[in-house]
């Protein structure tokens, strides 16, 4: 073992401190170019994405850049240069570019490349366009000034960037460079998840041959496996944020043990579906996903590279139901954590990392990150922090609280402490002991709230929670702002999690104030004592404020009807299935706050119940056709989930509900309308409403709810019409229309001035604006912030389409125009054929089996997919891009001179079409099953040996012609 001198002695403080950056990205762009296509569309995407961006519209230019604008280039953290053909025509976007890569070679800023309708190696040596007008910009200047700019734009066309020309939609690649920005900064913004492990670069160096990161042909399966506390789940999150941008989506699904429990009967068909359902809606990022069949994961990821990681895996049935080698494409990687080394091997991994304890140096270094900030040990502390780091052990959660107990602490106070701490250290050593002792020294009112969050509000949302305890403690949000700083709890992204053994203390803590008396204790949690105080009808449990259980079988329906009337100061219930009698209701404490109870099996609650304090009502998959008669008080109303309760038929009168701010009523088939009262829920911010199938139409009193963001209406497949007072809806900013196939869209009745995001695929009803209101210059509906627009299966109304969208449908983030259903098109009309939307990039026709013609094109199309287009005959069009791609797949009606002018079509990407046999101008021919083509020798070999393996393989790809013949 490393003495603790010799440790004091490897940790002296290093000699500068890392860099504080002001900035996320630095943008260098010329203005005219781009400011108002695709740089505006890069801005919204970053700040959605929480990237700040530095952007100079404030700084006055000349030609050199000022102090100013120095200050900002150096304080980002990444410069991206988003070069464009007018780019070197300013002498303050070179100036700007040689301080960029100055800042590269001596700060190690990242820097980011973007082509933005120019070609890299025209900027590499300033010829073409671009050459020309760098050379125009020349004139005049010092041979030192255009040396430091040839320079410049040398080095920058070097760094492999985002290409235009490469990508479908603008769409795609803005997404895939803010994605990539934002895995940067998350990877070079210091992480407390990966402060907690000290040794991540000695665990890398075990598990990178493992992880087979080079591999595009096999499918990984790795365990990691270890005790609780050691950092297993810190390992696998470290590998996600650090390679989940090679993979083409990826997941982590957080503590399955604890969130997502398998029975004994583990082979039960539906316990499999539950999981397979948790897995898709998390990888989906969409709760109300439907898994009918345990093929859904395979069917949705067969073809995908994914990174899978599931944590805290305690039975092998998790693993079967969520994934599987077989239902993932080649290249994924899924990663698998335990404290069982028997579930891993039940699982099949390939390999097992065991994760061990750190060495003493790196125990001493986890210490003093919580309890100085830093890796060392303030001036005068640094015997203590041997000290403790030696009496609580290597354990990393044990030193991340020990260090947070310590934090911010005089010399005085750890005097005074340190005798306590080896007191209560000396009884067992274990890490309940170090955990409890970091309990032991919260007041009274943060012990209290502690317990609360351990016993009941885990991964509940904060503020849900500020509701609930309000009136019980002093200071809420103070509270859970100290056990945040004492590393008990983490509130980052708005919910609250805890770890897991924190969990194990808290409801151990509780229990063994009456070990043999449950009914005594503030909150139950273990189901056999549960089932022990609702069998007892004869002791008081006034005492028990809480009671939380799921997924257990060993509570029946046995239970009677009065079982909760002893419970007079119940605040808190989560029930999970039918394992209590929902007659038991009846006599419910009226004192209660939030209701989870799922799979309720009564049609409506009794009349005694008093809803008044709730503040969270959460009853799913129930068999309620409506929840009570007549208006009863909500005040305190906040959450209300009601999803998958399919008989449900009306809604209770929400007049008094003015601070519900979140209305879940998912795949409730049954419900016919929402009541009037709901322009009342004044506050209400997110409603969904999708699977709504039975749904005709919407309250003209919804236009009262001023607040609301996101409105889900999926799949309302009877709703017809949406209500004028939607334009009052000035927050807005997503509507989900996907699948309303009978909805009349009339676009003057939304507020499309907040949208960022509107579905309207499937709404085969479209009205245009024209159509439907005079007023069509004053609306100018795409005169918002709309980033993301589906219009998918527009079976009606196709000539509308350019009206509604306008001319500058390249601006938006997705288009999929017409989809197979779209099988009554016989031509496309004006004004298509008049070059309103001459910004047109993307095409999508597939299986529009009517269409006789294509019209003329704008140039500007640079893929056109037409498969399965079985009457098309006449091409009316030339094809002008040189990146075009073309795919007349199953076109067998084609006449000879549109076949003549797709393979005469020069295209350095692909065409396909259908023929009876090869085309003459075919000079590449065999009989045999392949054929082999040489590339030119006279290929830029310095470009080709740079080039990464999948960029080579991605060309390769682009020189196959898919030829098709009619059998």
């Amino acid at each position: 073992m490393t003495s603790s001198s010799t440790a004091l002695a490897l940790l002296a403080p290093p000699s500068s401190s890392p860099r504080n950056w002001i900035h996320h990205v630095f943008p260098s762009f010329h203005g005219p170019d781009v400011r108002k296509t695709i740089l505006s569309h890069i801005v919204k995407e970053f700040r959605s994405k929480g990237i700040d961006l530095f952007i100079d519209n404030d700084i006055e230019r000349s030609k050199s850049i000022g102090p100013e604008l120095v200050e900002a280039i150096r304080g980002s953290r990444i410069a991206i240069v988003l070069l464009s053909m007018n780019y070197a025509s300013s002498t303050w976007c070179l100036n700007e570019l040689v301080e960029i890569i100055k800042c590269r070679d001596e700060l190690g800023q990242t820097v980011m490349s973007l082509f933005y309708e120019v070609d890299p190696t025209d900027i590499k040596k300033q010829t073409g366009d671009f050459g020309k007008v760098f050379e125009e910009t020349c004139k005049g200047k010092t041979e030192e000034e255009i040396q430091r700019w040839k320079h410049a734009l040398t080095e920058v066309a070097q760094i492999a960037g985002y290409h235009s020309k490469n990508w479908e939609t603008e769409a795609e690649m803005i997404e895939a460079i803010a994605t990539d920005v934002s895995n940067k900064l998350n990877l070079s913004a210091p992480s407390s998840d990966f402060n907690s492990l000290v040794g991540m670069e000695s665990h890398m160096t075990k598990m990178e041959p493992l992880l087979s990161l080079g591999s595009d042909e096999s499918v990984r399966k790795i365990g990691i496996w270890g005790p609780p506390g050691i950092g297993k789940t810190t390992i696998a999150r470290y590998i996600l944020s650090q390679y989940s941008k090679d993979f083409q989506t990826s997941v982590f699904i957080d503590n399955i043990r604890r969130n997502y429990p398998a029975p004994a009967c583990s082979d039960d068909y539906r316990v499999k579906l539950d999981l397979q359902k948790h897995f898709m809606s998390q990888l989906t990022n969409d709760k109300d996903i439907r898994v009918p069949h345990l093929g859904v994961a395979k069917d949705r990821l067969k073809d995908k590279k994914v990174l899978v990681v599931l944590d805290d895996v305690d039975q092998s049935v998790q693993v079967e139901a969520m994934t599987n080698e077989a239902w993932v494409g080649p290249g994924s990687l899924i990663i698998i954590t335990s404290q069982d080394q028997k579930v891993l091997k039940e699982s099949r991994v390939d390999h097992i990392h065991e994760v061990d304890l750190p060495s003493y140096v790196e125990a001493l270094q986890i210490f003093c990150i919580q309890a100085f900030g830093q890796k060392y040990p303030n001036d005068g502390f640094r015997e203590f922090a041997s000290e403790v780091t030696s009496l609580v052990g290597k354990l990393p959660l044990g030193l991340k609280v020990m260090g947070s107990y310590f934090r911010g602490m005089s010399e005085q106070d750890w005097t005074v402490a340190l005798p306590k701490l080896r007191s209560h250290l000396d009884r067992d050593g274990k890490i309940a002991s170090i955990l409890k002792f970091s309990y032991d020294a919260l007041n009274y009112e943060d012990k209290s709230l502690f317990l609360h969050i351990a016993c009941f509000f885990r991964l509940e949302v904060v503020h849900i929670v500020e509701s609930c305890l309000e009136k019980s403690f002093l200071d809420v949000r103070q509270g859970l702002h100290v056990l945040s700083q004492k590393s008990l709890i983490n509130t980052e992204d708005g919910r609250i999690e805890m770890p897991k053994l924190l969990i194990q203390l808290g409801r151990e803590i509780v229990r063994q104030e009456y070990p043999t008396e449950p009914g005594k204790r503030q909150f139950l949690n273990d189901a056999k004592d549960i089932a022990k105080v609702l069998s007892d009808d004869k002791a008081g449990n006034s005492s028990v404020i809480g009671i939380y259980f799921d997924h257990n079988k060993e509570i029946t329906s046995s239970t009677c009807e009065r079982a909760f009337e002893r419970f007079s100061n119940l605040q808190f219930l989560n029930i999970d299935g039918e394992c209590i009698n929902p007659r038991s209701l009846n006599n419910i404490s009226r004192e209660l706050k939030v209701l989870k109870w799922s799979e309720f099996q009564m049609t409506c609650f009794p009349s005694s119940f008093n809803p008044e304090f709730l503040v969270k009502l959460e009853m799913e998959d129930s068999r309620l056709e409506k929840l009570w008669e007549g208006n009863k008080p909500l005040s305190n109303l906040k959450s209300m989930s009601l999803s998958d309760s399919e008989r449900l038929k009306e809604l209770p009168d929400l007049s008094t509900a003015a601070n519900l701010y979140y209305l879940n009523l998912s795949h409730c088939s049954s419900l016919v309308e929402l009541s009037s009262s709901i322009g009342s829920a004044i506050n209400l911010q997110r409603l969904n409403l999708s699977g709504c199938s039975s749904l005709v139409k919407l309250p003209s009193s919804i236009g009262n709810a001023t607040n609301l963001e996101k409105l889900d209406l999926r799949h309302c497949s009877s709703l017809v019409d949406l209500p004028a007072s939607m334009r009052n809806l000035g927050r807005l900013w997503k509507l989900k229309l996907e699948g309303c196939s009978k909805l009349e869209v009339n676009l003057a009745n939304i507020n499309l001035e907040s949208l960022n995001d509107l579905d309207l695929s499937g709404c085969s009803l479209l009205k245009s604006c024209t159509e439907s209101s005079t007023e069509i210059e004053e609306l100018d509906p795409w005169r918002g912030r709309i980033g993301r627009i589906v219009l998918s299966g527009m079976k009606k109304q196709v000539s509308l389409l350019p009206l509604v969208v306008g001319e500058h449908l390249s601006d938006w983030l997705l288009l999929k125009s017409y989809h197979e259903s779209s099988t009554d098109i016989q031509e496309l009309v004006d004004p298509w054929t008049r070059g309103r939307i001459s910004g047109l990039k993307f095409l999508k026709l597939n299986g529009m089996k009517k269409l006789v013609s294509l019209p003329p094109l704008p140039d500007s199309v640079c893929h056109l997919d037409a498969e399965n287009c079985e009457s098309l005959e006449r091409l009316d069009c030339s094809f002008g891009n040189p990146d075009i791609r073309l795919n007349f797949r199953n076109c067998f009606k084609l006449n000879q001179e549109a076949r003549d002018l797709i393979s005469l079509t020069r295209t350095n990407d692909y065409a396909v079409f259908p023929a009876e046999e090869v085309p003459l101008c075919f000079t590449h021919r065999s009989s045999g099953s392949s054929l082999m083509i040489r590339e030119s020798s006279s290929a830029d070999t310095s470009s080709r040996h740079v080039r990464s393996e999948r960029e080579r393989n991605k060309r390769r790809k682009k020189l196959l012609l898919l030829l098709r013949s009619r059998r």
